[in-house]
């Protein structure tokens, strides 16, 4: 199991897990789940877009979403795609201090 640098993060429970949303125009979208940063108290989840054509991390894009609800044992059960980008660039920019040594950002 990978684990961040930091305190604030909170790595999946198993490497690969991916959710399936529903996006704006009705689509399902497949993301795999990278990880949380706990930020002024809110947990925010951190995606890749996977597909059979886009392996993880091929697309470069990383999608943020605040956690709306956690199940019985604390784990993320809903999220909300990020609307602020301020807030989902102060999120991204603690998420890729806290991974640094996982993920390579460009």
């Amino acid at each position: 199991m990978r684990e961040g640098s930091a305190p604030n993060f909170c790595p999946p429970i198993e490497e690969g897990m991916v959710y399936t949303f529903e996006d704006e125009k009705g689509d399902l979208v497949d993301l795999e789940f990278l990880g949380l940063i706990i930020h002024n108290e809110l947990r925010y989840g951190f995606f890749f877009p996977v597909s059979e054509d886009e392996p993880v991390g091929s697309s470069g894009e990383i999608i943020v979403m605040e956690v709306t609800e956690v199940d019985d044992e604390e784990q993320p059960c809903a999220f909300e795609y990020v609307e602020d980008e301020a807030i989902a660039l102060e999120v991204y920019d603690d998420f890729r201090q806290a991974t640094k040594d996982l993920y390579d950002f460009e």
